[in-house]
């Protein structure tokens, strides 16, 4: 019960260390690029890298529940392209036959539900058939791009009407709208995490997944909910990333699977699960979007960003690896004693 207990509770006194460190590296890194960088510190191009990783950081709330229980979700850019493509096709078919506003409400209301339905599915097959995350997943991916072309025929789907892009373009004040909603979403899923008891049990699976069972939390359930929850905040980036295009395009989400769960590792969130935060995610998603930034102002070619963007990832984990080693030496240590 002792260790399902501290299984349970977040550990705020270590994640804020690792919260703080890596707030630390973002900050230094900024820095550096304002005074070798003089464009980088324009309130236009901050704004703009907060744009830039706001996807990724809203979609990231999701995979960090996903990943605390010990599972990953490759399927996210897939579904993705699925939602934003069936948002933008059921506002094209609506459009003729009912009030604008009414056709655009629908259409994100269809991605969102595409998204959610797609995370549904990925959490009943690992839950109820105990088919590793990996594999649920990975087919998932191949599904929902396959029938994004399907869809679309590989053509972008344009002609949408202007109450439709204020989800990706407009702005509160000067803020870009989807930062907005990234901030929202993340406070929700922090709070969620935090102050729940469906939050601290997704912490339990994480932290130890039969002792959790023994205790009595439906542990099918909870893995069923994060799935759910990741699809639906993948459907929102889809609905977003069409929105700010002015088209649903085929290609959307290509390899951004790869950048969420970089954001949610570089954030601290350990793969092995139980141990993470919402803050550290976003914080990670900041650091990967001001690399990203730089590195294009800079003048590096593109073929060269990927390899400081892949070394980062390397290094948040081994360091992981370092600190989950550490703790378990520790908690050796002290049953011993």
């Amino acid at each position: 019960m002792n260790t399902l207990k501290a299984a349970r509770e977040p550990k705020t006194s270590a994640f804020a260390v690792r919260e703080t460190g890596i707030l630390l590296v973002l900050v230094c890194m900024c820095l550096a690029l304002a005074f070798t960088t003089p464009r980088f510190a324009e309130v236009e191009n901050l704004l703009l890298v907060a744009r830039q990783f706001s996807m990724f950081a809203t979609m990231g709330v999701g995979m960090t529940m996903v990943i605390l229980t010990g599972g990953i979700d490759l399927s996210v850019g897939s579904v993705l392209a699925l939602s934003g493509c069936v948002a933008a096709k059921c506002i094209v078919w609506l459009a003729p036959h009912a009030d604008a506003h009414i056709v655009v409400f629908a259409g994100i209301l269809a991605g969102l539900a595409t998204g959610l339905l797609c995370g549904l599915v990925n959490g009943l097959i690992v839950a109820k058939l105990g088919i590793p995350p990996f594999i649920v997943t990975l087919g998932m991916m191949s599904i929902a791009r396959g029938l994004v072309y399907v869809i679309t025929r590989g053509r972008p789907v344009v002609e949408l009407p202007d109450e439709f892009f204020f989800l990706g373009q407009g702005r509160i004040w000067r803020v870009p709208f989807p930062v907005v909603c990234m901030l929202v979403i993340a406070f929700i899923g922090a709070v969620f995490l935090a102050r729940t008891r469906l939050g601290r049990n997704i912490y339990a699976v994480g932290g130890n997944e039969e002792a959790a069972r023994l205790s009595g939390i439906n542990v099918d359930k909870v893995k069923i909910v994060v799935y759910s929850l990741c699809g639906l905040l993948a459907g929102f980036a889809g609905v977003t990333t069409a929105s700010h295009l002015s088209s649903a395009q085929a290609t959307s989400g290509l390899t951004n699977e790869l950048d969420v769960i970089a954001a949610v590792i570089v954030g601290g969130t350990s793969l092995m699960g139980g141990s993470g935060t919402v803050l550290g995610t976003v914080i990670g998603a900041a650091l990967m979007g001001v690399l990203r930034n730089g590195l294009i102002l800079r003048g590096v070619s593109a073929n060269w960003q990927l390899i400081p963007l892949g070394t980062v990832i390397i290094v948040a984990v081994v360091f992981d690896q370092l600190h989950q080693r550490r703790r378990e030496r520790t908690q050796t240590r002290l049953q011993r004693n």
